[in-house]
């Protein structure tokens, strides 16, 4: 494999570049080779007022492993926004991402939109959130795309409070989303809120 050649990983960056300032993202590596139990890293971006924070190996990077020729990997990359509150995203975030990603590894099963998640406590790790569930939707920005390895998609990870999270399950994790998008139509996880 020449990991030199990322055909997957330039197909997510170039999704990603119309929607952002012109920058040199900020990358995490959590792993050393394809194909790892958990995604190969993450990028952040800065916007205007937050991180738009990316995984990658959740789809196929470098090449087509997978029988589904159709499909990169499991189809989808993670997205986050988080508020900027330093020249780094909070390392909350990157942890979240990561262990979704050894979540989706682990057991096979990939997120759709409209699932949530309680990951047993707080998302950030701290007490002093009210986020204790996440919940999935489509990425508000950026679209479906086409790899040289099969088709991907953007979902994008919500923080939620157990009583949002108790309302998804009477109504639906849409209508929750849709509530907050009203003032917040990037679903920006602030955990202050």
């Amino acid at each position: 494999m020449d990991e030199e050649s990322a055909p997957g990983w330039d197909a997510i960056e170039a999704a990603v570049a119309p929607h952002v300032p012109a920058q040199e993202p900020l990358h995490w590596g959590t792993g050393t080779v394809p194909g790892q139990d958990g995604i190969y890293g993450i990028s952040a971006y800065r916007g205007d007022g937050h991180w738009l924070l990316v995984t990658f190996g959740l789809t196929e990077l470098f090449g087509k492993e997978s029988d589904d020729p159709g499909t990169s990997g499991f189809g989808f990359e993670l997205t986050l926004r988080v508020p900027v509150a330093g020249e780094q995203p909070a390392p909350w975030s990157l942890t979240l991402l990561q262990r979704l990603g050894e979540y989706v590894f682990s057991t096979g099963r990939g997120f759709e939109p409209g699932h949530r998640l309680s990951p047993g406590g707080p998302i950030t790790g701290s007490a002093d959130t009210r986020l204790t569930a996440i919940a999935f939707d489509a990425d508000p920005v950026l679209g479906p795309i086409g790899t040289p390895h099969g088709a991907a998609r953007f979902l994008t990870v919500f923080g939620i409070t157990d009583d949002e999270l108790r309302t998804a399950k009477e109504t639906s994790t849409a209508d929750v989303l849709a509530s907050h998008r009203r003032g917040n139509p990037l679903l920006v996880t602030d955990p202050a809120r």
